[in-house]
């Protein structure tokens, strides 16, 4: 499995995620660079076979078009905010998996954010966050659909997972790119809340 991380000018982080012996890929949300980005690698055997938006904000979606135009490729999101984005074609449910090549993608509905914010974790190595997790932050709940009681409860579904993944955030807003669980679990101030009340404060 291969990774490639791309800043757009957002401070948005898009992802492709790829098969090496096959080929197949998946894109998690692609910006209006991601296609041209992607583009630029000259993998000739890629194959991306669909895109993957952790929720349904616009700075998440916002290269769709381009990705299933210039790729040909189908749109995956969360069953709850299916409706939100323009030409889903597979909605998953809470703990639904994809398999891109040998690639494994699970899909964690963690609300808070957006009621049907996902994370998703490839391989049981790898976990993209979106919005819900930042490297030492998690995203706003202020915005309509939001919900700290929400949030507060998918940081304790985080905090379940292994110490051992990486996690890879949708937002170039922390100290680095890139961290593993276990470093988050131990300073990132949303996952060390005890309560709602406490995450509220934040």
């Amino acid at each position: 499995m291969k990774i490639h991380q791309f800043r757009e000018q957002t401070d948005n982080f898009s992802y492709l995620i790829m098969c090496e012996a096959s080929g197949k890929a998946a894109v998690i949300d692609p910006g209006p660079e991601t296609a041209d980005r992607i583009g630029e690698l000259n993998m000739a055997d890629l194959e991306i076979e669909c895109i993957i938006n952790t929720h349904s904000h616009c700075d998440h979606i916002s290269g769709n078009r381009s990705m299933v135009s210039r790729f040909r490729c189908k749109s995956v999101s969360s069953a709850v905010e299916a409706g939100q984005i323009p030409g889903v074609d597979t909605a998953v449910a809470d703990n639904e998996t994809l398999m891109i090549g040998s690639v494994r993608l699970a899909f964690l509905l963690t609300p808070g954010h957006t009621p049907g914010s996902l994370c998703v974790l490839a391989n049981e190595k790898y976990l993209f966050t979106g919005d819900t997790l930042f490297i030492g932050d998690c995203g706003r709940t202020d915005l309509p659909g939001g919900s700290n009681a929400d949030m507060f409860r998918s940081m304790q579904r985080l905090k379940s997972l292994p110490d051992s993944l990486t996690v890879y955030p949708g937002h170039d807003y922390g100290d680095k790119v890139c961290d593993t669980l276990a470093n988050q679990k131990k300073s990132n101030k949303c996952l060390r809340a005890t309560s709602i009340a406490d995450l509220a404060l934040i």
